[in-house]
């Protein structure tokens, strides 16, 4: 049986439940969505060498889509508590594809004859951006999809579903890029550019048009404040994951490089074999997710907090090249406990006509620890190798003794 809830945090009850449920669905969106995003991070270093820009140039146009990722999502979020799950997916894809398809065709004719070195920078950085700005609409809104959908208590196995089709994403998207760019880069491109395509006839197809959560509340809707109080542990904890996933990220390539004395063909190649290791190790903890639905979400996260802990710290430990696989792989098998769980609690935290602008605050904060996580990596890397790793295991301590707290005040 599901974990009780105190009568003062019930959530009202969610939204009629759709004839046909809108999870597969979804599920496909995440998958393919999240392929196209790691297709292009895949490509962008070849691009900018061959486009004669600087490495800065790339990071630049990722930085930008964090940006507006940043400041989108809860206004993506609002907008489907008041217009509707449906409408609001439909629109925020069909500007996902419409800008990723330019991206591509722009960069096929700029490898074929390279423009003016400004007219490259530009293009890629605004439509990276906007690929952000319009791709901050999918998560939120299908979380609060699932909101709508699965009853309080049960939200995190179904958030593991999202989040499992996420990672293997992240683990397919760059190898098929990869494997398409042999046959040429921008053919790597204009393939991703059609499987926002795919999501947005499915989602036309599949997804029950249900009505808006403030269609039966008179007056004015309410706006829910950034900082509200009953969110708090689930922002720590996407703050706290997402920049520790990102600074591992960008710290990997060069710590294998310098810790493991490899070349930087070598570096790039066990980078690649770290980033599977961590989709691996995502979906084989949130496959656990989804059979011990009975496990409160704050419970996953103080688990999957310290489990990452120990990951990430152990890496300073690392001199073979399956130390660092599988420091990786575990780290990953903890943050696979705590990502589906923090959008369960969010939530599981709120009533139904708060779910879009629950989500969407869940991943404006996302947003900021993919700008923010970069950023301190690359500072922190300069004072050591080891420095990374130790904050980032420092932080997930802090967040899974908070968590241990919220669920034991929980019970009590």
């Amino acid at each position: 049986m599901p974990p009780s809830i105190p009568p003062t945090s019930l959530p009202a009850a969610t939204t009629a439940h759709p004839s046909a449920s809108a999870l597969p669905a979804l599920v496909l969106t995440a998958f393919v969505g999240t392929m196209a995003m790691m297709a292009f991070v895949a490509v962008v270093g070849p691009v900018v060498r061959l486009l004669g820009l600087a490495e800065w140039h790339a990071g630049l146009s990722v930085t930008a889509a964090g940006v507006l990722w940043m400041l989108s999502a809860r206004r993506w979020g609002r907008l489907s508590d008041r217009l509707g799950r449906r409408r609001v997916l439909l629109v925020a894809l069909a500007g996902y594809a419409l800008v990723y398809i330019a991206m591509a065709l722009f960069v096929g004719a700029a490898l074929r004859a390279p423009p003016a070195l400004w007219l490259s920078v530009a293009a890629l950085v605004v439509t990276r951006a906007l690929i952000g700005l319009f791709y901050a609409a999918v998560p939120s809104t299908a979380a609060a999809c699932v909101a709508d959908e699965v009853a309080p208590g049960r939200r995190g196995a179904a958030m593991a579903k999202l989040g499992t089709a996420n990672a293997v994403g992240m683990v397919v998207g760059p190898a098929a890029a990869g494997w398409i760019a042999f046959h040429g880069i921008a053919w790597a491109l204009y393939v991703a550019a059609l499987l926002p395509l795919l999501a947005l006839a499915v989602l036309w197809w599949r997804l029950p048009d249900t009505p808006p959560a403030h269609a039966s509340r008179p007056g004015p809707a309410p706006v829910m404040r950034f900082a509200d109080p009953r969110l708090r542990l689930p922002l720590f904890a996407v703050f706290a994951g997402m920049v520790s996933v990102t600074i591992a990220q960008v710290a990997v390539g060069f710590f294998a490089i310098d810790r493991l004395q490899l070349s930087p063909a070598d570096g790039a190649r066990v980078a690649g074999l770290a980033l599977t290791a961590v989709g691996v190790g995502l979906m084989l903890a949130q496959a656990l997710v989804m059979r011990l639905r009975s496990v409160p979400p704050a419970r996953w996260i103080a688990v999957g907090a310290m489990v990452s802990a120990a990951g990430f710290a152990s890496a300073v430990a690392v001199d073979a090249q399956w130390q660092l696989l599988a420091a990786y792989g575990v780290a990953a098998f903890g943050m696979g406990f705590v990502f589906p769980s923090f959008q369960a609690l969010a939530a599981d935290s709120v009533e139904a006509h708060e779910q879009g602008a629950a989500a969407g605050t869940v991943a404006s904060v996302q947003g900021m620890g993919m700008v923010a996580g970069p950023l301190l990596g690359t500072l922190l890397y300069r004072m050591s190798p080891s420095a990374p790793y130790l904050l980032v295991g420092a932080v997930l301590v802090i967040l899974a003794l908070t968590a241990a707290v919220h669920g034991g005040g929980r019970r009590a």
